[in-house]
């Protein structure tokens, strides 16, 4: 993926985590997003981001952070 997809990828995300982020508390929020993302996104996508997560997020909000690393975690597919 280009700079610019992944550029569109992080604004998703974010836009996303805007939306959910009263679906509850912190963590329920982060695993609606990543719900969605699951549902929602292809595989390329999520590996995208969650590599991006890994080597910087610094363009992340919180809750997107959290709800990728959830991504990462060996117990759930992506």
């Amino acid at each position: 993926m280009s700079d610019d997809q992944l550029h569109h990828l992080i604004t998703m995300v974010n836009q996303i985590s805007a939306n959910l982020h009263h679906a509850g508390s912190e963590d329920e929020a982060a695993g609606a997003v990543a719900g969605h993302l699951k549902k929602f996104w292809a595989r390329s996508m999520k590996q995208m981001i969650i590599d991006y997560a890994e080597q910087d997020g610094s363009e992340l909000s919180e809750l997107s952070r959290k709800a990728v690393a959830s991504l990462q975690k060996p117990a759930e597919t992506t």
